[in-house]
């Protein structure tokens, strides 16, 4: 959003949550449609390691269109990651923790995670936010998924 101009982008500008020597910073991955997955892992620990150093530039930090964070690494069960605008949306992914959970009737123990979407409802529907959600839980769950289908 652009006050009230809604801004089409013809590419994904993904920020990607990294511990820094003096803090959290959001490094943004340009044009992450079009990068492998290969790519987009090596850009990611890339970022890691310059944050780690302080040499990540300002000019890296701006221009994201969506955000994933990870608070699980720190210790997070849950949380509400907070929008950075002109963002669009931020996804926050937490902490994984065995927990007791009902399959067929039974109380098993299953390794459990919470995912929060934090979106602008003016640009995104409520109902396309769940469907979302509901696809990072099914390629979480089974992350062939994401290389067989397209």
């Amino acid at each position: 959003m652009d006050g009230n101009r809604l801004i089409y982008h013809n590419y994904c500008d993904v920020g990607i949550a990294v511990g820094g020597g003096k803090g959290l910073v959001v490094p943004v991955l340009r044009n992450a449609e079009s990068m492998s997955f290969a790519e987009i892992e090596q850009a990611i620990r890339d970022f890691g390691a310059r944050a780690q150093a302080n040499r990540i530039g300002l000019e890296e930090l701006a221009g994201g269109t969506f955000t994933v964070t990870n608070g699980g690494v720190y210790g997070s069960l849950l949380s509400t990651p907070i929008v950075n605008p002109p963002q669009s949306g931020v996804l926050g992914m937490h902490g994984i923790v065995d927990r007791p959970v009902a399959v067929n009737g039974e109380v098993v123990i299953r390794p459990m995670m919470y995912v929060a979407l934090t979106y602008d409802h003016r640009v995104v529907d409520g109902k396309e936010a769940v469907l979302f959600l509901k696809r990072i839980k099914e390629v979480i769950e089974d992350p062939a998924r994401l290389i067989l289908e397209v």
